[in-house]
């Protein structure tokens, strides 16, 4: 069964730190473009970042470019997304995707429960 498992979130105060994991189960995430999005209550999901199958060099929206980073682990079969400097604005649910590119928005794959990040002093 294909399944990704978001976990790292947390509260946080402003301008600290946190690193989200997500973990694939069934598929190699190797194989696929890995979407990190969120979502703040009240609003809708957010595309904040994303790396491809073939360029490891990853994209990010304009909201968290220069605080926010992704890398791959493929032996570990993870993405991670490293967040610093983060702002009470970056407050949401953090979900990962497969994505077949990093210009798609929808997910091949069902959405997983996501982690919490709670930045607030």
């Amino acid at each position: 069964q294909v399944q990704l498992v978001e976990s790292g979130g947390g509260l946080v105060q402003p301008g600290g730190s946190l690193r989200l994991s997500c973990a694939g189960s069934g598929f190699k995430v190797a194989d696929y473009a890995i979407g990190w999005f969120r979502q703040a209550p009240g609003k809708g999901r957010e595309k904040i970042g994303c790396v491809s199958r073939i360029d490891p060099t990853p994209t990010y929206a304009h909201s968290v470019e220069g605080r926010f980073a992704i890398s791959r682990d493929n032996v570990a079969n993870r993405v991670y997304l490293q967040m610093n400097d983060l702002k009470p604005e970056d407050t949401a649910r953090y979900y990962c995707a497969t994505l077949l590119t990093c210009s798609d928005l929808a997910p091949i794959n069902p959405w997983g429960l996501g982690t919490q990040v709670t930045v607030s002093s």
